[in-house]
């Protein structure tokens, strides 16, 4: 997934466009999705963003299909939770379980679909920044921003050791499979905790590599992010402004049709 998202930013159709255009387009579409009170804005911004990376930066939809596949499911379950558990009116549908009666009202249903909603477009906001805004571009900008270095050493060096260790998570796995190390329950549970094991080994082994490594090329306490500034155009500036003020204003019509 690492080298999936980061080959996707490196050559999508949006590549040359300005990395803080883009930053500000994606997280102003989150914003305006996680502060919805109606379901409205949030899917427009879902189905536009689903279109802008589709066809203007050119990713397949088996690849944008597949990201999108986990956080809805997720999402999915936690809104049927949301629905069964929250709400008032009318009975929409009950079921009978074990002599309680558990069902789906007017105002539950509300709430689930305005989660699976906010879900679905700030997914795809997101998903837009990761699929068109390389890794190391996001970094130096928010150097750029007077976001403190320590923070950013610290995110650049987990956002790297995290895939890292998710493949030798993945080497062990395979490893254990071939060796029938998940024949049963038992033996199941005694090879995820042997991986556990050794995955805290592995990672602690990789620092002790990581600071011999950065000692051996002079580290300072510091590390250069160099920012390859891109100027946006002004028909691109007024594009995006024009989104997210379409995107703000179904958000607040449909909120005050709501309230009526």
């Amino acid at each position: 997934m690492h080298d999936l998202l980061d080959d996707w930013a490196q050559c999508n159709g949006l590549r040359e466009t300005s990395a803080r255009l883009k930053l500000f387009f994606g997280l102003g579409a989150i914003a305006i999705c996680i502060s919805s009170l109606e379901p409205a804005a949030p899917l427009f911004v879902a189905a536009s963003m689903s279109l802008i990376i589709l066809i203007l930066a050119k990713i397949p939809p088996r690849i944008y299909s597949r990201l999108l596949l986990f956080p809805l499911s997720f999402a999915l379950i936690s809104s049927l939770v949301v629905a069964l558990m929250h709400g008032s009116g009318d009975m929409l549908y009950a079921l009978d379980l074990f002599g309680r009666v558990l069902g789906i009202r007017e105002d539950g249903a509300a709430l689930a679909l305005l989660l699976i909603a906010r879900t679905f477009g700030g997914m795809c906001s997101l998903f837009f920044i990761a699929l068109t805004t390389p890794m190391i571009e996001i970094f130096a900008l928010l150097s750029s921003l007077r976001i403190p270095k320590s923070v950013i050493e610290l995110s650049m060096m987990i956002y790297r050791y995290i895939f890292v260790l998710l493949d030798q998570a993945a080497m062990i796995h395979n490893a254990q499979v071939m060796r029938l190390g998940n024949r049963s329950i038992r033996s199941s549970l005694a090879s995820f905790s042997m991986l556990a094991s050794v995955l805290f080994l592995r990672s602690w082994e990789q620092g002790e590599r990581l600071v011999i490594a950065m000692d051996a090329r002079c580290y300072d306490g510091r590390l250069d992010l160099m920012e390859e500034r891109r100027g946006a155009r002004a028909k691109e500036i007024v594009a995006a402004a024009a989104y997210l003020a379409m995107a703000l204003a179904i958000s607040i019509a449909s909120s005050r049709q709501g309230i009526i």
